[in-house]
């Protein structure tokens, strides 16, 4: 089941973060921020988590691209799933959802800049209609020290 995320997810949802942290192939961050950072970081609207026998298994969100009004219909989405219920659909089905709300708000294109190592991301993305537009080469140190490229894909609405 998918539903709007709520504070109290939090708890979940940054563990969920926390495993992406230690695998090295989400995110350069090195800390989970706190919920107060984090809300902060992200708009509002759009939020969800997908939930399985009553506990959180993925999360979705979306951040504004740029401060600027020209900017306000271009979003950069998060997609985050519990290692233990991957291949199961989860990231897709969220992916799916967000598309959805995220034209009906008035958002016209949803970007992800992923690790370029990190394959089955890339797999779902395309799976739900992004294009690869682009890669940043060694871009940022992963936790490890490891140079990343990202590669940036796009799905813009019809």
């Amino acid at each position: 089941m998918i539903r709007e995320m709520t504070k109290t997810d939090w708890e979940r949802v940054s563990e969920i973060y926390k495993q992406g942290l230690l695998g090295g192939k989400s995110t350069f961050n090195t800390e989970c921020p706190s919920f107060e950072e984090w809300d902060k970081g992200h708009i509002k609207e759009c939020r969800y988590v997908y939930e399985e026998e009553g506990k959180v298994t993925g999360w979705i969100a979306i951040s504004p691209t740029s401060s600027r009004s020209a900017y306000r219909g271009c979003v950069e989405m998060s997609v985050y799933v519990d290692e233990n219920y991957r291949g199961k659909g989860i990231g897709t089905k969220l992916i799916k959802k967000l598309i959805e709300e995220a034209t009906n708000a008035g958002y016209w294109s949803i970007y992800s800049a992923i690790f370029s190592i990190n394959e089955a991301s890339i797999k779902v993305h395309k799976k739900c209609g992004f294009r690869e537009i682009g890669y940043r080469e060694r871009i940022a140190k992963d936790r490890f020290g490891n140079w990343q490229n990202t590669t940036l894909m796009e799905y813009r609405m019809s």
